[in-house]
């Protein structure tokens, strides 16, 4: 039995965990506390799957960027503990406005997430509640700069250019991992970029600055980017635009899953 969920492998086939390497997800789940005004959340089905997988009931779940609070809110649901941070106070504010955990603790920070200072802040926080690591992580970033999400010089959507963003979110990245019990699971949702004329792989870009730090890569899954918002009810025209230039339009975004 693997010893970082409590799933009963007794009634396999009616986990509902997705075990393929292909996400289609139709459309984002708008049930619960999730409503979807935020440009930069995720859809939720993502750290459903994920936190159900790799977790146990009563497991620490991180987040440095939790944004709207997409995974703050699965967390919840499934009697994880959990702990976000983001650079946004009104964000928090959202969040710890619709959090209401009663069976697990939910700690919510401000703060720069390639700040260590933040970081020993969140350490506090865990030892406060009797912990000394976090069992899970979730990493879901700005895509560099496709979007500017405040005019916080600290915020990676306002990086100047590539190496800047990358060296950041390897700060974030490296800072998770020294909360990150050993041989546990940490996860990067991202998607690439084009600009100029050209595909940035961002994404594998990302991927990299993982590896470099010496966690194990397991799974690379593609998920498909059905209702976008940038494209919703413009699909003729972005295929006019892909067809009379040289390009594909993008429909995939990676979830990346490393082990420590």
């Amino acid at each position: 039995m693997p010893n970082f969920n409590d799933l009963n492998l007794n009634d396999w086939k009616n986990t509902g965990i997705w075990t393929d390497s292909l996400w289609i997800i139709p459309e984002r789940d708008k049930s619960g506390k999730h409503d979807g005004f935020y440009h930069g959340n995720f859809v939720p089905q993502i750290p459903r799957q994920l936190i159900a997988r790799y977790t146990k009931s009563d497991d620490v779940v991180f987040d440095p960027f939790v944004g709207s609070g997409t995974t703050a809110f699965e967390a919840e649901s499934l009697n994880r503990n959990f702990v976000g941070i983001d650079i946004q106070p009104e964000l928090i504010s959202y969040i710890k406005g619709k959090i209401d955990n009663k069976n697990n603790f939910s700690e919510l920070i401000v703060g720069d997430s390639a700040s260590k200072t933040t970081f020993d802040n969140a350490l506090k926080l865990l030892e406060s509640r009797q912990r000394k690591n976090v069992q899970f992580a979730i990493l879901h970033p700005p895509y560099a700069d496709i979007i500017k999400f405040s005019d916080k010089e600290a915020d990676l959507s306002n990086c100047k250019n590539l190496k800047e963003f990358l060296d950041k979110f390897s700060q974030v990245v490296k800072n998770t991992v020294n909360l990150l019990e050993k041989n546990r699971y940490l996860a990067v949702v991202i998607g690439d970029k084009y600009t100029k004329g050209q595909w940035i792989p961002l994404g594998f870009y990302c991927m990299n600055e993982v590896q470099k730090l010496g966690l194990t890569l397991k799974s690379i899954i593609i998920k498909n980017m059905e209702g976008n918002r940038a494209k919703q009810n413009k699909e003729a025209i972005w295929k006019y635009r892909a067809l009379a230039s040289d390009y594909y339009i993008f429909k995939h975004e990676y979830i990346l899953i490393f082990k420590k």
